[in-house]
């Protein structure tokens, strides 16, 4: 009999656990609305799917969750009806209600499509920003001079040095931005693109190395404007590492060519001796900071590099392959065959 009685209450509590998910659910769906008390603009782009788009939503209070944005569309067989656009959201709204908006496409303004490519500085990105009608000098006001507030929302930018920019952290990709975003929502979308796109196994990598994420990202940058290939970066990246880790300068034309603004196979000798912080040729170790914003391609290679017997490499003019060598008289051979 106790047996029984078991059973039947083991039934009823799960019942009861079922009964209490439904109208939770439904309470979440149907009834209740999001924490924000403003209205709050979205942007959905291209290619977002259902828990992408309620992740944007509930972040930012709009919601009360992705996975109830998620199963209200697939309910009503909406799940790739999405309308890309910029969105307006009023405070108080509830899921059904954010459905029919971004289903219908009842869109605010049309986002404006801007791509930063893997090492570009902060000055191309803000001369691409002025060339799509946003404001350069903004950009480059909050870029260079970030606030104590931005770093403390940002924890990441602790390590930057003080009065150092947002140079290697502005990460490049393609956004949709609205018509009328300001400098600083431009800039924190970019930030926060970063954080995402760093790991925490990434960040564990780093506290395991020893190193600090701004070091990582500063010799990625110079990665990046090294080799374009995959494997070359891993190699190059090793390359630098033991040049660094010996004591020897790294001689990097990435960072000339950030002093200078130029974009060469080869420098001079007279431009190799410029005096600058950030020229590798006469200052041993990484420079200052990062000397471009470099993809998530030259961060995984400057976390996971190729350890090879290489000492020095060249870029062929070209075709753009990379050329390593052993010795010195190997190098030197490598430059008369490539013509530099």
């Amino acid at each position: 009999m106790l047996t029984i009685r078991r059973k039947i209450s083991v039934i009823i509590f799960g019942l009861m656990l079922v009964v209490g998910g439904f109208f939770y659910v439904y309470d979440q769906v149907y009834l209740a609305s999001g924490v924000n008390v403003e209205k709050k603009t979205i942007v959905i782009e291209k290619g977002d799917n259902a828990l992408v788009v309620g992740e944007k939503l509930s972040n930012d209070g709009i919601i009360t969750g992705k996975y109830f944005l998620a199963y209200y569309l697939w309910k009503k067989n909406q799940l790739h009806n999405l309308v890309a656009g910029v969105y307006t959201f009023s405070a108080g709204m509830k899921i059904p209600e954010v459905a029919r908006m971004i289903t219908g496409g009842e869109i605010t303004s049309t986002a404006v499509p801007v791509t930063f490519p893997e090492g570009w500085t902060i000055s191309q990105m803000a001369e691409r920003l002025d060339a799509n009608g946003f404001s350069k000098n903004d950009f480059l006001s909050i870029a260079n001079n970030p606030s104590s507030e931005l770093k403390e929302k940002y924890k990441f930018l602790n390590e930057i040095p003080k009065e150092k920019s947002l140079e290697g952290y502005l990460f490049p990709d393609t956004y949709y931005f609205a018509k009328d975003a300001s400098a600083q929502d431009i800039i924190e979308k970019m930030l926060k693109n970063f954080d995402a796109k760093i790991t925490e196994k990434m960040r564990a990598d780093v506290a395991l190395q020893k190193k600090s994420l701004y070091d990582v990202v500063t010799m990625a940058s110079i990665v990046e404007g090294e080799v374009k290939s995959d494997d070359d970066r891993k190699i190059v990246a090793g390359l630098f590492w033991n040049r660094f880790e010996n004591g020897m300068p790294l001689q990097s034309d990435a960072t000339l060519e950030y002093i200078l603004g130029d974009n060469k196979f080869q420098h001079s000798i007279a431009e190799t001796k410029i005096n600058s912080p950030y020229n590798t040729y006469q200052n041993r170790g990484l420079p200052p900071g990062p000397v471009s914003n470099p993809g998530l391609a030259s961060i995984l290679a400057t976390l996971n590099p190729e350890k090879t017997d290489y000492v020095y490499f060249l870029t062929d003019p070209k075709t753009g392959n990379t050329a390593f060598a052993k010795t010195f008289e190997q190098h030197i051979a490598n430059k008369a065959k490539y013509g530099l």
